[in-house]
C-alpha cells in the first residue's frame, strides 16, 4: 500500500477541468476541489454491497458506505482507476458504468476536508468477495428497505457522501432494473 503522504489527487474546477495535482493529504486539510469517484455496487437479488471502512482511514474510520470510493491518479483515467480500486479494496472487478456526478463539500470532526467533483458508478457481481483489511474493516450486501430504515434510524453509521448519493442512485438503478420498486 502506498503511503498517503506520497499519493496525489486530481484537482479540477466546478465543471471538472483538471487545473492542477495536489498531495492527498494536503488537498484534505485545505478543501481544495479535487476528482473523485463512488462505486455502488448491486447482486442479482437486488441488495447493496456495503463496506465499513477501516477504523484507521484518514476520514470516516469504522463508518458504513458504498462499495468503494477513491480518487483517479494524475494521468489515470477514471475508467482505470475505478476497476483499479475496485480490484485493491474489494478483490473483485465487474462492468461499471457511470450514471452521474455531483459536487459536495463537508468538514470533519478531525480538522480535514472533503470538496469533491463525484463521479458514480454502478455495477451487478454475484460472485466472491474478498475485501483488502488495510481498507475495508467489514462489508455485507443489504436489502434497500433495510438499508433505508437504518440509514433514518442510525444515519451517524454511514459517510456523508454516501447518504447523499444513495437516493439517485436507488432511483437509477430502479430504472434500470438493478431493484424492485421501492
Amino acid at each position: 500500500m502506498e503511503k498517503q503522504e506520497k499519493q496525489l489527487v486530481v484537482l479540477v474546477d466546478e465543471n471538472d477541468k483538471e487545473i492542477g495535482v495536489e498531495e492527498k493529504i494536503k488537498a484534505h486539510r485545505e478543501g481544495k476541489l479535487h476528482r473523485a469517484f463512488s462505486i455502488f455496487i448491486f447482486n442479482s437479488k437486488g441488495e447493496m454491497l456495503l463496506q465499513q471502512r477501516a477504523k484507521h482511514k484518514y476520514h470516516c474510520g469504522g463508518l458504513w458506505t458504498n462499495a468503494c470510493c477513491s480518487h483517479p491518479r494524475p494521468g489515470e483515467s477514471l475508467n482505470d482507476a475505478v476497476h483499479r480500486r475496485l480490484k485493491e479494496e474489494m478483490g473483485f472487478d465487474c462492468e461499471l458504468k457511470e450514471i452521474f456526478s455531483f459536487i459536495y463539500y463537508v468538514e470533519f470532526d478531525n480538522g480535514l476536508k472533503e470538496h469533491e467533483f463525484d463521479h458514480v458508478f454502478i455495477g451487478v457481481f454475484d460472485g466472491e468477495v474478498k475485501p483488502n483489511p488495510d481498507e475495508v474493516q467489514d462489508f455485507k450486501w443489504v436489502k434497500i428497505e433495510e438499508l433505508v430504515k437504518d440509514i433514518a434510524s442510525n444515519p451517524d453509521k454511514y459517510t456523508y457522501w454516501f447518504k447523499l448519493a444513495l437516493p439517485r442512485v436507488l432511483e437509477i438503478a430502479e430504472k434500470e432494473g438493478l431493484i424492485k420498486s421501492r
